[in-house]
């Protein structure tokens, strides 16, 4: 793998240096509560190709860093261009201060301007950078699409500007107002506590998972569901259609819902009661000790 900067201008970095605490974004970090300052050490991964003059422009950089506190991740820019395919490609050095090898997952990324206005997000491989020695800094390429910008290409700056780790929030719950009017303080505390025990979904993800079924006096059956969104953009929702299995497997009720300005904010899940008329319920004596409802797979 060639040096995908090998063209590049060689003058000093004009990102900024974005720093975090490790423990927000890998596991198993550790404590160090010392205040020394670490330089981590240029780190080129081990498949990159490139002359020695390079190597040196790359190290004059990664030496113009300010140092790191222990235990810290960081990402600081030193380039951002774009390609004759309208790719954005931003040049950066991940850095770390923690005393052992560490390896990075899937992560989001923002670009950010030097204001820190938000001009794009991406979720990246990082396993990619490979394994990364002990207080080391590796520099990499990280590319946009336009498809990944929330700015036109002509806005982006070419100078001052940012990357930063999107920091994993803590998935809540999220009440439509009539329900923050007519639920109990007890009943929200069971669904908040329910919120926050519950495996949160995978990045992207949404999905369903039923809380209640009955069958009311009328007939009708009424299914209360948790729908959870996993992606960073809220969801809006204008039809869900659902079928209903009971103990047995047996399909008891099917249909579809619209829904009006329904809307389940990024990284939360919202309850929501679906009640399907007496006459789409196929078995009205159906076992609801064990259930499941779900939006049938398109065929």
């Amino acid at each position: 793998m060639k040096n995908p900067f090998r063209k590049r201008q060689k003058k000093s970095a004009k990102g900024k240096n974005m720093t975090v605490d490790a423990n927000e974004v890998i596991s198993d970090v550790g404590q160090d509560d010392t205040n020394q300052s670490i330089h981590p050490e240029l780190s080129i991964h081990p498949q990159w190709t490139m002359d020695e003059e390079d190597f040196y422009v790359y190290q004059f950089q990664n030496n113009g860093l300010e140092p790191l506190k222990p235990n810290q991740l960081s990402l600081a820019g030193f380039e951002l261009r774009i390609n004759e395919n309208n790719i954005v490609e931003v040049g950066a050095f991940v850095r770390h201060s923690l005393p052992k090898k560490i390896s990075l997952e899937h992560t989001s990324l923002l670009l950010l301007d030097d204001d820190g206005k938000k001009l794009g997000r991406k979720s990246f491989d990082l396993s990619e950078l490979g394994e990364l020695p002990p207080n080391s800094s590796r520099p990499w390429l990280f590319t946009f699409s336009e498809n990944d910008l929330f700015v036109p290409l002509t806005e982006l700056p070419k100078e001052d500007f940012q990357l930063a780790f999107e920091l994993k929030k803590e998935h809540r719950l999220d009440l439509e107002d009539s329900w923050e009017k007519s639920l109990a303080e007890q009943d929200k505390s069971k669904l908040e506590q329910l919120t926050k025990s519950l495996q949160p979904p995978k990045p992207g993800e949404v999905n369903f998972m039923g809380l209640e079924a009955k069958m009311k006096e009328d007939g009708s059956l009424q299914v209360t569901m948790l729908i959870r969104n996993g992606s960073q953009k809220t969801l809006n929702l204008e039809q869900v259609p659902l079928v209903v299995e009971d103990r047995h497997g047996e399909v008891i009720a099917k249909g579809g819902f619209k829904l009006a300005d329904f809307q389940v904010q990024a990284n939360t899940s919202k309850p929501w009661n679906f009640i399907f008329p007496k006459d789409l319920v196929l078995n009205p004596d159906a076992d609801l000790s064990k259930w499941k409802a779900y939006p049938p797979r398109e065929s």
